[in-house]
Parts: structure tokens; C-alpha cells; sequence
């Protein structure tokens, strides 16, 4: 699990080194890093689809809709597990903790890079946002960079919820 320590966010080798087996908190520089490639990522798509003669992708309701549906999925386990394990200081099985501690964590690297993809294709035709068509799709990858970000932060809570409390022996 993730160590709780008070140096929990602290830079590797800044204090004391978290214990064997567990794992480090996903660092928010990186994050950002990620978000910034997929920005690349998103503007280059458009400019390639388009000087190529085709139509840039779009921004369906629908996935939306599903990214919506994930982030809540994600806080809901958030919060299931950070009441399971830091408040009421139950056990929870190794695998099943293993298990929501990744899923925290790709929830935040894909979240990171959706956010990055999806703002690039809202920059790409913010300089003809008066029109209806590249109005809509600036509206459409905006909401969706938002909702992305909502994943991130939920798969964030998710994976500091399964932090080992300080002393797991002693009961409150």
C-alpha cells in the first residue's frame, strides 16, 4: 500500500525512505507532464487529420457521459475504502487492496492524459469558436478535459485512501 507517513509527499530521499513493499504516491509533476504530452498529443491529431484533408474527431455526448460515470465510480470507492480503512481501521484483503490502489493510480495517468487530448482539441479550434461547428467542439472537448480532470482526482483519493493508517493495531 501507499506509505502514510508524514514524508509520505515528500521527494524521494527527503527524509526517511518509505518501507519495504510499499509504494510511492503518484507525483503531481508528473501528472502534469503526462497532461501536457496528451495536449501535444490532441492539437497534433487535429492538424494531422486536417491538413490530410479529413475532418477532426469530435467529442461525443456519450463519452461524456461514461467519463462522468467513471469519476463517480472512482470517488464512491474513495470513499467506501478511505471509511473502511482510515476511519473505521478495518482489514481489507491484500489482493483487493492491491487492486484498488492500481486502479487509483491508472485512473490518474489515464485521466491525466485524456485532460491533456482533450484540451489540445479544444485549442485547436478555439480561433474559429465563432461558428457553430468549432463552437460545439470546443465546448464538447472542454467538458470533456473537466470531466477528465474529476478522474484524476477521484483515482488520487482512491489511491490515498489505501494508505496503512500509522498504527493499524491501535483502535480509536
Amino acid at each position: 500500500m501507499v506509505s502514510g507517513g508524514p514524508d509520505a509527499g515528500r521527494a524521494p530521499g527527503a527524509g526517511k525512505e518509505p518501507p519495504p513493499g510499499s509504494v510511492r504516491p503518484t507525483s503531481k509533476r508528473l501528472l502534469v507532464a503526462i497532461a501536457v504530452l496528451g495536449a501535444a498529443i490532441g492539437v497534433t491529431i487535429v492538424q494531422v487529420v486536417e491538413s490530410g484533408g479529413g475532418v477532426a474527431p469530435t467529442v461525443s455526448w456519450l463519452s461524456l457521459v461514461a467519463w462522468a460515470f467513471l469519476a463517480a465510480l472512482l470517488f464512491a470507492a474513495a470513499r467506501n475504502t478511505h471509511q473502511r480503512i482510515q476511519v473505521k481501521r478495518e482489514r481489507i484483503e491484500p489482493a483487493r487492496a492491491v487492486f484498488l490502489l492500481l486502479i487509483g493510480k491508472a485512473s490518474a495517468f489515464v485521466g491525466a492524459l485524456c485532460t491533456g487530448v482533450y484540451a489540445g482539441f479544444a485549442l485547436s479550434f478555439v480561433d474559429a469558436v465563432s461558428s457553430s461547428g468549432p463552437r460545439n467542439r470546443v465546448i464538447a472537448a472542454g467538458v470533456a478535459a473537466v470531466i477528465s480532470v474529476l478522474v484524476v482526482t477521484a483515482g488520487l483519493l482512491l489511491e490515498r485512501a489505501c494508505r496503512i493508517p500509522e498504527d493499524p493495531d491501535e483502535n480509536p
